[in-house]
């Protein structure tokens, strides 16, 4: 068999090994998701009138949910990614990858087989918390056809960035407890960017860290896309990130995955 039929034949297994684990052990993608819904819920009807009125929206808190809305749905990429930096550090230590690495499969098949489980996972997870946004109030009536292919295409994109990014993180991690904690920045990253409060009212020392970072392209990009405001550079920022940030996780993940063995 030729090498790319044969790759695609056990990427697909290793792809359907991974779908079978997270349907097998759904807590870990649930307990993943809680942190985006209650930042959703909490900012939403706690700090919702407050914060639109800061951002100029009066004491709107339907204003408050347009604004923060495509903070959390990168959010809840950056917090499901962090399940394949656990499955693929728990692969490690059980030694299933070094059994894989002396089977005759494809060796790029167990990487691609994670990366393509986690950014599936990562799409279902946006869904389920753009639901609960619909449903508490979010609307982008003024969005085209075009505009929203354009807004899933980014959100798949930025979660194909940080799974392989996440994935490198599992790789080098001794356990499954090190590479959770190790990809811990990806939930804290949006919590200093634009998610919540817009750029300007920061101090003037911080912003250029909260603007220049990867998450905050990424989200105003989104709301230009979806609510039609402004997005300037930030599109092609967010596309720069997203690729570079694939480009340095699939160098480091295959890197990981062909070194020999300790």
């Amino acid at each position: 068999m030729s090498s790319l039929p044969l790759a695609v034949r056990d990427s697909a297994t290793m792809l359907r090994r991974n779908l079978l684990h997270a349907r097998r052990y759904p807590s870990l993608t649930l307990n993943l998701l809680l942190t985006p819904v209650m930042l959703l819920l909490l900012f939403v009807y706690i700090f919702g009138d407050t914060m639109s009125a800061g951002i100029g929206g009066g004491a709107d808190r339907s204003a408050y949910i347009a604004y923060v809305v495509p903070g959390i749905l990168l959010m809840t990429i950056g917090s499901t990614v962090i399940g394949a930096a656990v499955s693929v550090a728990t692969d490690m230590s059980e030694g299933i990858i070094a059994r894989f690495r002396t089977m005759a499969i494809h060796r790029g098949s167990v990487l691609i087989g994670h990366v393509v489980g986690s950014v599936l996972q990562s799409v279902a997870s946006v869904l389920l918390v753009g639901a609960v946004a619909v449903a508490i109030g979010f609307r982008s009536t003024d969005a085209t056809a075009l505009e929203w292919l354009a807004a899933i295409g980014l959100l798949a994109l930025f979660a194909l960035a940080l799974t392989w990014i996440a994935v490198g993180m599992g790789m080098a991690s001794p356990n499954a407890e090190a590479a959770s904690n190790s990809a811990m920045p990806l939930i804290l990253l949006p919590l200093i960017s634009s998610a919540f409060t817009p750029i300007d009212a920061m101090p003037g020392w911080f912003q250029p860290i909260a603007r220049y970072q990867p998450f905050t392209p990424a989200i105003e990009t989104l709301r230009g896309l979806l609510l039609g405001s402004e997005i300037g550079y930030n599109g092609w920022l967010a596309v720069a990130w997203s690729i570079g940030l694939a480009a340095l996780g699939y160098r480091w993940s295959t890197s990981k995955f062909n070194a020999d063995p300790k």
